[in-house]
């Protein structure tokens, strides 16, 4: 727990005390009373060092504008605290039971990676997903992995009584059989009708439809899918009887439906009963960090277990631009471990052809970097402290790709072991941000700092 200077030292004490007992996991939490701009510097610097979750409790009163302020900082919830410590406590228990949920195999063994992008993506789904039965719409470029996060909603749904997930893939819809393959048929409902058939939506009662690429049904089909999708209720064609179901509804979609929907080739009332959440999944451009333990997920896959990858592959695996995603990815590492023989390790002659791959055009410092020191900018953050944490989150990306070795990792930034042995010891770069105003308590990074 961090406190600005002005909490006042019974209050400071109080909350301490009463957090002793509660499993904050990675959250942190920011307590301030009247200095609301120590408060958001003190947010801001842990929200872009790191990925973990900052709850900021206001002790004085709390204001709309100062809430938002401090959102805009990077926190992810904003609390008036009135004296009970059970609503700070019930936030931190649901984040520890989400961090639970993304450390159990379900999550870790099957949506591989650990940066910051794709955590801040994963912590909201699971929580969606377990917590709530709202309907999920899933957006992304091709091979982001869409399918995987749809089975994912299933996967952890909570309900007792949950079901099959069916599956629906959109693309494949014939128009004049689209009312049988959604809604069913009655025998003799039309030529070849010989039996009455279930739909998708009978089949997927008590559990989940997953409608795959829903941005290319036809705006005739669409008109058809409102009632059922919002009041759970249709007619199987052919038929005069009301039927019912009860479903989770989960979607995805490559196309961007705001602007198909403004541009009038998707219905906005369907648009809003789809896109209950909405998860955007980063390229992998976006979450680069990630592209060596998803090399070793797809070659031990192939290979029983993961060799180790030679330096210059890995810089060449990191380097070069993947049109197609993960999936991509996963086809090359496929190619590799075809190619690989023998216990040694993987090496630049198993690329074979793929050494001759397209490197990211243009400077290394991309669009998306611009837009984090655009952010940071208008944010107010000073140059000192942009170049301080531009530094830290450097050291933390090299020691994560090397698997946590602080020789490689500074074999690869340019520096001396010892310079990052210094940077562990004071707490920056390795393990997240400096404390605030004091000592770091028995939670880590999560301290008490009075």
């Amino acid at each position: 727990m961090y406190c600005a200077s002005c909490v006042d030292a019974c209050v400071r004490d109080a909350l301490i005390a009463a957090l002793e007992s509660i499993p904050v996991g990675s959250a942190c939490v920011v307590v301030f009373a009247t200095q609301l701009a120590e408060a958001i510097a003190i947010v801001r610097a842990h929200a872009l060092l790191a990925d973990d979750r900052v709850l900021a409790v206001a002790v004085a009163r709390l204001d709309g504008d100062a809430a938002e302020q401090l959102m805009a900082a990077g926190a992810a919830e904003v609390l008036a605290w009135h004296g009970g410590i059970e609503p700070i406590a019930a936030r931190l228990r649901r984040w520890a039971a989400v961090d639970e949920l993304l450390a159990s195999d379900a999550v870790a063994r099957t949506l591989v990676g650990a940066s910051a992008a794709w955590r801040r993506v994963l912590r909201e789904l699971v929580e969606v997903a377990r917590f709530t039965d709202a309907p999920v719409l899933v957006t992304g470029e091709t091979g982001t992995g869409k399918e995987l996060v749809s089975r994912l909603v299933h996967a952890l749904d909570a309900r007792e009584t949950k079901r099959d997930l069916v599956v629906v893939d959109c693309t494949t819809i014939v128009p004049e059989l689209s009312g049988s393959e959604f809604f069913g048929h009655e025998k003799g409902s039309f030529t070849g009708a010989v039996a009455a058939r279930n739909g998708a939506f009978a089949l997927a009662d008590d559990g989940t439809l997953f409608l795959d690429e829903v941005g290319e049904l036809p705006l005739l089909l669409q008109a058809e899918l409102l009632r059922v999708v919002q009041e759970h209720t249709y007619k199987r064609v052919g038929g005069s009887v009301w039927q019912t179901t009860s479903f989770r509804l989960v979607c995805a979609t490559n196309r961007d439906l705001e602007v198909e929907r403004r541009e009038g080739r998707f219905r906005s009332d369907l648009y809003y009963r789809i896109a209950g959440w909405t998860f955007h999944l980063p390229t992998l451009a976006e979450r680069r960090e990630d592209i060596l333990p998803l090399a070793r997920h797809f070659l031990a896959e192939h290979l029983g277990e993961a060799p180790e990858i030679d330096d210059a592959v890995a810089q060449q695996l990191v380097r070069r631009e993947y049109r197609g995603n993960i999936r991509e990815l996963r086809q090359l590492c496929a190619r590799i471990a075809y190619r690989h023989v023998g216990p040694g390790p993987i090496t630049f002659g198993d690329l074979g052809r793929d050494h001759a791959c397209d490197a990211p055009s243009g400077p290394w410092c991309d669009n998306g970097f611009q837009r984090s020191i655009s952010k940071a900018v208008a944010m107010g953050i000073g140059l000192k402290e942009i170049g301080r944490i531009a530094e830290d989150l450097a050291v933390q990306l090299a020691i994560s790709a090397e698997n946590g070795s602080l020789q490689n990792a500074a074999r690869r930034l340019g520096v001396t072991d010892r310079a990052l042995q210094l940077r562990r010891a004071s707490g920056r770069g390795a393990n997240g941000t400096n404390g605030h105003n004091g000592h770091n308590g028995q939670n880590g990074h999560n301290g008490h700092d009075a």
